[in-house]
């Protein structure tokens, strides 16, 4: 008789199972078919009987995204009360509690909606909202741009001296910057944060003087000096990046780069030279490494270096011009007689080899033609030395002996 008591009741269970199981299948199916035919306003009790229920199965036929259409559309285009649409933004934040119940890999999604709801519809406190988009962008730091920057918003509006408010925009909009570089949006908000580039650069400076280790924040700050042409105060921040990540080459580019500009020629040379160790086939480092030489008036170890750019891309123009230059300044830093002209033939004819390249440097190649047309030998100085059209001329004497060359009488 037990046995048969026990029978029935797991009969009983099964049937009653079976029974809300169709339920939920009923209910799920009425659901689907008045929000395919967009009769939001039937579908959404039926909707709420299944998420209430065990929405489970339920999920793969899109149950959440369908259910949030349905109640944004009684949200925006219904002509309920006041009263009505306060009731319908608890339930949405209700909703989507129960979304990031079953769904936790869309959290992020659900979570900056929720945050969004708080904001917009209910217009929350900020300090209830921020920690909500916050949380959000942690949970999945893909999430459209359009919450971030609802946060960002949300930041430089009640940033305040009590605060790190505009530290953390900086650090939001950064980030945008860099994943969207060519959107010009976020380089309009950056700077909008401060009054004035100087102020972004102390901003930055207290971002990463308030952790020191942080790469990050140490490249926004040089970043942040170069733009405003702070090159002493980027000098800290590349020095310690290029210490702690050696192997970057950005961090030594600009590292290079700024004692080029401070003139700091021995630290600019040990530099070029680093980045040359690391990117040997970068021909701008090579130009860049002659020009700090061409400066020092060490022309011939510049030469060597523009070679080198030259054997990478016989196409570039740049090292090309800047040979010339290099025979140019050494005519002008020796006494101005016939050798000193033929040196100066030498950088016209140097020049216009630049100028048939058709590249960036073409015109101003052709520009310093005309220009020196004045200081190469004329016809006299070859008829004086019984020099005619076509015999070779050595560039020769002690001002000239590293160029070993050659010029011909026109």
């Amino acid at each position: 008789m037990k046995v048969v008591k026990y029978l029935l009741a797991i009969i009983f269970i099964n049937i009653t199972s079976l029974l809300a199981q169709s339920d939920i299948m009923a209910n799920f199916s009425l659901f689907y078919e008045y929000h395919k035919n967009k009769d939001y306003v039937s579908a959404e009790p039926y909707g709420w009987k299944v998420i209430n229920s065990d929405p489970t199965n339920f999920i793969k036929f899109k149950l959440f995204p369908k259910m949030e259409e349905t109640l944004w559309y009684l949200h925006d285009s219904t002509n309920a009360s006041e009263d009505a649409i306060k009731k319908l933004n608890d339930t949405i934040l209700y909703f989507y509690d129960k979304a990031i119940q079953y769904e936790p890999q869309l959290a992020g999604y659900y979570t900056a909606r929720k945050a969004y709801v708080k904001e917009v519809w209910r217009k929350d406190k900020p300090e209830e909202i921020i920690p909500i988009y916050e949380k959000a962008i942690e949970l999945d730091p893909n999430l459209p741009a359009f919450y971030k920057d609802r946060l960002g918003i949300l930041y430089i509006a009640n940033a305040s001296d009590l605060n790190d408010y505009k530290l953390r925009a900086l650090d939001l909009y950064s980030k945008l910057s860099e994943a969207e570089p060519n959107n010009p949006i976020w380089i309009q908000k950056l700077e909008s944060i401060a009054e004035n580039i100087n102020e972004l650069v102390e901003i930055t400076k207290k971002s990463w003087d308030l952790d020191k280790e942080n790469l990050e924040k140490a490249w926004k700050y040089a970043a942040t000096c170069i733009r405003a042409q702070e090159y002493e105060k980027a000098r800290e921040p590349l020095e310690f990046l290029t210490t702690k990540a050696p192997d970057v080459i950005n961090y030594w580019k600009q590292l290079a780069s700024v004692y080029d500009k401070l003139d700091q020629n021995d630290k600019a040379i040990r530099a070029y030279r680093k980045l040359i160790e690391l990117q040997p086939d970068g021909k701008e480092n090579y130009v860049n490494l002659a020009l700090v030489y061409k400066r020092l008036d060490q022309l011939s170890v510049a030469r060597s270096f523009l070679q080198k750019a030259m054997n990478i891309d016989p196409n570039w123009d740049y090292p090309v011009f800047i040979e010339a230059q290099l025979y140019e300044q050494a005519a002008r830093g020796c006494e101005f007689d016939f050798m000193a002209k033929c040196v100066y033939l030498l950088a016209v004819n140097t020049y216009r080899k630049a100028a048939s390249m058709n590249g960036q440097f073409s015109s101003l190649a052709a520009e310093r033609v005309k220009a020196l047309q004045n200081s190469i030998p004329t016809k006299e100085d070859y008829f004086f030395r019984k020099l005619k059209s076509g015999d070779t001329i050595k560039i020769e004497g002690e001002c000239y002996s590293w160029i070993g060359k050659s010029v011909q009488v026109p």
